[in-house]
């Protein structure tokens, strides 16, 4: 139950410590202190040591961390230990780079499903995918043991996505879509909206140049 209650920042960093011990291995360190990992992800030691008290107790006292250890201890709390099937509808722009996207492969999601409504997209061939009509989503997710799923239609169609994935068993939806989307409890969402980053980014940039 301790779980439940980590904040979401916290996960969000153990991804960036993830990385950056990986970056650590390749570069064969091995060892590392939380001053060193906190400068190498912009954060405070601090906030280095608290985010890992959450899962236990890791690292000697004056001595620091084993690279390889703490990253195998992050790779299993972000349950990267195994591999995750997902399904991408929306074979437009954006679902297209992210279905080719090697990032995703390498950390263990692997994109088992393309589905799109245009006749002009349907059975071309994405990578190692055919792109297929949104008909058989629910097939797919079912054969393929489908977890998650990532959503990048129009938001007039969001929502029809998101039922008929979790009606088939998806438990997880990055939405990519504008729209706001219901989903059963059961199911965890999360929303990408490029463009609310990117006010936020002229939101800092405002600040910043104000004080010039």
């Amino acid at each position: 139950m301790k779980a439940l209650k980590i904040p979401e920042a916290t996960v969000v960093r153990l991804s960036l410590y993830s990385r950056h011990l990986r970056q650590l291995i390749n570069d064969g360190t091995l060892t590392v202190s939380s001053g060193e990992i906190a400068a190498g992800v912009g954060v405070s030691s601090a906030q280095v040591r608290k985010d890992l008290a959450y899962f236990g107790e890791f690292g000697t006292r004056g001595v620091g961390y084993n690279v390889q250890e703490l990253h195998g201890h992050i790779v299993r709390i972000l349950g990267l230990n195994r591999e995750w099937n997902v399904v991408i509808v929306g074979v437009g722009k954006l679902g297209s780079a992210l279905a080719v996207y090697k990032g995703f492969a390498s950390r263990g999601f692997n994109i088992v499903g393309l589905m799109d409504v245009s006749e002009q997209r349907i059975g071309l061939s994405l990578g190692k995918l055919v792109i297929e009509p949104l008909t058989i989503l629910e097939q797919r997710i079912r054969e393929k043991s489908v977890k998650i799923g990532i959503i990048t239609v129009p938001g007039s169609a969001a929502q029809e996505v998101a039922d008929m994935m979790t009606a088939a068993g998806v438990s997880s939806i990055l939405n990519f879509s504008p729209r706001v989307l219901k989903v059963p409890k059961r199911v965890i969402l999360r929303n990408v909206d490029l463009s609310v980053n990117m006010e936020v980014l002229s939101f800092y940039l405002s600040r910043f140049e104000s004080r010039q």
